[in-house]
């Protein structure tokens, strides 16, 4: 996947909660997918799919649900972040570790 493709986050997730809203667009560069096929082994280890692409076949977003803050994404935040605009998700990181 290259180039800002959209995602979809699922609801009362901790990446809906830092983004606002669960229709969002993040850059990609890469060629590596997350095999569905092991989506309910992902669920059995305490992760959530919390992201996928408009159609549900990528997996964008998974989160561990008893972590304070274990977010991961297939997305680059950093090519969106600046020194004084930092990317949402560097700022959930920030508040999460001051908590």
């Amino acid at each position: 996947r290259l180039g800002n493709c959209p995602a979809v986050l699922k609801q009362s997730t901790r990446v809906s909660e830092i983004y606002g809203t669960s229709n969002i667009k993040e850059r990609h560069r890469h060629r590596y997918e997350v095999n569905q096929r092991f989506a309910d082994d992902i669920a059995r280890g305490g992760l959530v799919i919390s992201g996928t692409s408009p159609d549900g076949s990528l997996v964008e977003y998974v989160e561990a649900t008893d972590h304070p803050y274990m977010v991961a994404t297939q997305a680059h935040p950093e090519f969106r972040s600046r020194p004084f605009d930092a990317h949402p998700l560097f700022i959930g990181l920030i508040k999460s570790a001051i908590q």
